[in-house]
């Protein structure tokens, strides 16, 4: 018998891991984009540049998001380093910071506007979603998506006097 490539015309099916991880990605991005608009209400609301390049790189962030669907493992990685760590590392420090320097969960809540709970509330929502879609990302059926060597082609056997 002989092997040979040939090109399938179709990708692996994609797992309902990857497709769940995908709309939780996607959901953060727009508790992200929530977020800073709630944040126009605040007392300091954010400049126009500053929105401007957020929903750029809101934006690219979802762009990069769909093609977890391709089974190319680059992207999978490029979600993990750029949204899983640094995004959610950037989302962290203000609390982390404020409870460092001697604030408090319960002072906030008492003090708190309307906008500040709201976007309090959107940045724990954004948290959870990638949490979540970190956990499906390494979903046994997902690794075994990414894991495919090319999508795009499959290995077939052929008999022994066909060549």
């Amino acid at each position: 018998m002989t092997t040979t490539v040939v090109p399938s015309g179709s990708r692996p099916a994609l797992p309902s891991a990857v497709g769940l991880s995908v709309a939780l990605w996607l959901g953060a991005i727009l508790a992200g984009l929530a977020e800073s608009l709630v944040r126009l209400a605040a007392p300091v609301p954010p400049a126009t540049g500053e929105l401007a390049v957020r929903a750029g790189i809101y934006l690219v962030l979802g762009v990069v998001v769909l093609q977890l669907r391709s089974g190319h493992g680059v992207y999978r990685w490029t979600v993990l380093g750029v949204l899983g760590v640094l995004g959610t590392a950037s989302l962290v420090v203000e609390p982390v910071r404020a409870l460092a320097d001697g604030g408090s969960v319960g002072l906030f809540l008492v003090s708190a506007t309307a906008p500040e709970l709201v976007a309090a509330a959107l940045r724990g929502l954004h948290v959870a979603e990638v949490i979540a879609a970190v956990v499906l990302l390494f979903h046994p059926a997902a690794r075994a998506f990414y894991r495919t060597t090319s999508p795009s082609t499959t290995v077939v056997a052929a008999p022994a006097g066909i060549r």
